[in-house]
């Protein structure tokens, strides 16, 4: 099938030190093309195999997922630590769009927790929230400072529960933490409370722990001062 959003390139095997032809997606639509759906998901439509030596090797680069049909583009862009897209022609192009959840991602595993996160209907500035609330749970579990890495890895609407699984310790052991659906609506109020502003944001935005650590703060100061108030 003929594909769109793919660039060729010429890759040097770090095993053999020969050149390969790589076809690179730049931009994945998965409204028109369905089957690249589960291919970014197994990350299969990443791989690269050496044709001289058979090396093979994921590889990393900026792409852009787009659904349509769900409205969120998802742009995957390795190690990026900014909390808005500074790209005056991408946000040019899609300068149109309205109601689509448009974010940037620094890394694989968050890339496609955002795309479970949307396909399951779910407001990912809530998630990462209740994420940060759970994460705080499991750390006081397994007796440590804090837990950073976690992603949502189930959602089901019928047991009104969902899944987090975190990576403990330098191992990077994986520990799944269940947790019941109000926590997540508690988030969503909050969310609604205090992200008013970066839900109007048109450009594509970064939310992760660093950003939940913030409206965490703000919420929590804003009890505090509420308290001192009704004692005032």
């Amino acid at each position: 099938m003929a594909y769109t959003g793919i660039i060729k390139k010429r890759i040097v095997c770090p095993k053999c030190n020969e050149t390969t032809v790589a076809r690179l997606f730049t931009s994945i639509n998965v409204t028109n093309y369905k089957e690249l759906r589960e291919k970014t998901m197994d990350e299969s439509l990443f791989k690269w195999k050496c044709e001289s030596c058979g090396y093979k090797a994921r590889l990393t680069y900026p792409v852009l997922y787009n659904d349509m049909k769900k409205r969120f583009m998802i742009y995957l862009i390795p190690r990026i630590d900014h909390f808005q897209l500074a790209d005056k022609d991408l946000e040019e192009q899609f300068k149109n769009l309205k109601h689509i959840n448009k974010r940037i991602v620094p890394d694989f595993n968050t890339f496609k927790e955002k795309i479970f996160i949307f396909e399951s209907g779910l407001d990912d500035m809530a998630i990462e929230l209740t994420k940060l609330a759970i994460s705080k749970i499991v750390a006081k579990k397994h007796n440590v400072d804090e837990i950073k890495e976690g992603y949502l890895s189930m959602y089901n609407s019928e047991n009104n529960t969902m899944g987090f699984t975190f990576y403990i310790g330098e191992e990077r052991a994986p520990y799944v933490q269940s947790a019941r659906l109000e926590i997540y609506g508690k988030s969503v109020s909050v969310v609604n409370e205090l992200a008013v502003k970066d839900k109007k944001l048109k450009g594509f935005i970064r939310i992760d722990r660093e950003w939940a650590e913030n409206i965490l703060y703000r919420y929590k100061r804003g009890r505090q001062v509420a308290r001192q108030n009704r004692f005032n």
